[in-house]
């Protein structure tokens, strides 16, 4: 027999009451970027740093690509279940414009090679890295090498760091506690068939990051949200306790996914939060990132499910083992269910593959379902970003702030709403904020190359390059007045102030032209070179 209006409708009246938990208010997600910003400050401070849930570790990126660097570079993006590697030429074209070309190619990492040792795991990323420059013809060049790594670690420097604990499934023993890039080396270093020189590793949302600065100079902030979630931003160098050093800006990692770890989050879990925690590989870690991520969206809509099918909510109480099997409901149905035109054919095939023959009203239902845990991912991710953003801005005094944050991650790319929810809820917690968002396109590999070519760069070579990118016919001056503005645009490695004293030693003819040659020793060395 039918079921009548009144009984399709207390049916989803019920599914709401139940759905309305992962609606999150506004004063709610106020409360969790204020203790998002307590255990931020609790991680920069050296004193509480151990014991902080977001641990903010320094990343030693100080610098960002100025428009000068040129070269080939090699990087490495390790952060899931595939890697990249990729050859960068970084220089200028035709016109004199700075431009970056890229080419590269995924490898998938065997599971024997994420679950045995170090020495399998990086013996197997050298190979590729092998095969790669066979490929392309450039095995006999001794190339520099920046290294996107995805995973916590504290950095000694930019090309050290010791690995603080795995995640994403990766449990290749004897890499935690050690140098990862001492561990790259060593295996590049047993093949012995070709040489590389690493000079930088960073995490995925530094490379981000970087990789945006390119495309728009107020990009200062870098996120991912797709297997895992975490961000980056420009910290003042005078809050960053674990670096010496006062003056300036460096880049933070925030490793954010961590948050909750000393039950910030306790009552705003709720029981399929607990359940998808419990049977992870990682109980009690990452709990801020476990309800975000794209890794744990589909388990969290699947309990959800059948939660609804034991109360006779959905598929006539009556669920297939396949919906029954954890990890069934992968994260890209979310976002097909939610590109569904209307007419249900994506949901009902979708569920005809799990083995339910659902009505109409379960499609709608399964719809709602994926809206709300989507939803909820879209706010959670938003209030840590706005914590982010607000923080700067105080930081830097400043009433409004104007700033650009780069993005890439599947789940921000690909899920047909997110981006959007995200973007209103940012903008919501951030009233003073003109926020700017930026999708990365091979951010991970370009940035973490661009950040290699800062790294190569000498200071007066770097400058050099941007003096001769204003003085096309090679006479060797500049006009200074002209110039001074280009050169604070172009060198932000150096005050305004010691800008001016190195121009009141340059040379400058009557004309008022300057021989910038010797201005750009006089910037990095101090002095006037002396003639041999």
């Amino acid at each position: 027999m039918p079921c009548s209006f009144s009984s399709v409708l207390d049916e989803i009246l019920m599914v709401e009451q139940i759905l309305s938990e992962f609606r999150l208010k506004k004063e709610e997600l106020k409360e969790i970027m204020q203790r998002m910003q307590c255990e931020m400050d609790r991680g920069l401070r050296l004193e509480t740093h151990e014991e902080a849930s977001v641990k903010m570790l320094p990343t030693y990126v100080c610098s960002t690509p100025e428009g000068s660097e040129v070269g080939d570079f090699l990087a490495l993006d390790l952060g899931g279940t595939n890697f990249r590697v990729m050859l960068v030429k970084v220089g200028a074209d035709e016109e004199r414009s700075w431009k970056v070309e890229t080419k590269n190619q995924m490898y998938s990492i065997p599971e024997d090679a994420m679950t045995g040792t170090a020495e399998m795991l990086f013996d197997y990323i050298a190979e590729c890295m092998s095969d790669f420059l066979d490929k392309h013809h450039i095995k006999h060049m001794k190339l520099p090498l920046g290294f996107t790594f995805s995973f916590p670690v504290r950095h000694e420097d930019i090309d050290k760091g010791i690995l603080l604990n795995w995640t994403k499934g990766f449990k290749a023993s004897g890499a935690e506690g050690n140098n990862v890039v001492g561990l790259l080396r060593d295996a590049i270093k047993r093949r012995g068939d070709f040489e590389m020189d690493v000079v930088a590793m960073v995490n995925d949302t530094v490379a981000t990051m970087i990789s945006c600065y390119y495309e728009d100079r107020s990009c200062e902030v870098g996120m991912i949200v797709g297997t895992g979630c975490n961000a980056c931003y420009m910290e003042e160098m005078r809050t960053v306790e674990l670096v010496e050093g006062e003056e300036g800006r460096m880049c933070v990692n925030t490793e954010w996914g961590a948050f909750g770890g000393n039950g910030e989050l306790e009552e705003f879990r709720l029981e399929y939060d607990r359940v998808v925690d419990e049977t992870s590989i990682n109980p009690g870690q990452q709990l801020y990132e476990k309800v975000i991520s794209g890794k744990y969206m589909g388990e969290l809509v699947r309990l959800v499910l059948m939660k609804l099918v034991n109360e006779d909510l959905l598929f006539d109480g009556e669920a297939s083992e396949l919906l029954k099997t954890r990890g069934s409901f992968e994260a890209r149905y979310v976002s097909q269910v939610e590109s569904d035109t209307g007419d249900r054919k994506q949901i009902y095939n979708i569920l005809s593959s799990l083995g339910v023959l659902p009505s109409e009203l379960d499609c709608d239902i399964v719809r709602l379902v994926c809206e709300s845990v989507s939803t909820r991912s879209a706010h959670m991710c938003g209030a840590g970003l706005a914590c982010v953003i607000n923080i700067m801005r105080e930081r830097r005094g400043q009433e409004a702030l104007k700033i650009t944050v780069g993005v890439d991650g599947s789940v921000y790319k690909l899920h047909p709403c997110f981006r959007d929810r995200f973007h209103k809820i940012v903008r919501d917690l951030t009233p003073h904020c003109d926020i700017t968002f930026i999708q990365s396109e091979e951010g991970s590999g370009r940035g973490a190359a661009l950040i290699s070519a800062v790294a190569c760069t000498d200071p007066e070579d770097t400058i050099l390059a941007a003096f001769k990118l204003f003085d096309p016919n090679a006479t060797g001056f500049v006009n200074k007045d002209e110039f001074k503005r280009l050169l604070m645009n172009q060198a932000d490695k150096f005050t305004a102030e010691e800008v001016d004293q190195a121009f009141s030693l340059a040379p400058i003819d009557p004309t008022g032209n300057i021989d910038y040659k010797s201005l750009c020793y006089i910037i990095t060395h101090g002095d006037e070179k002396e003639e041999s």
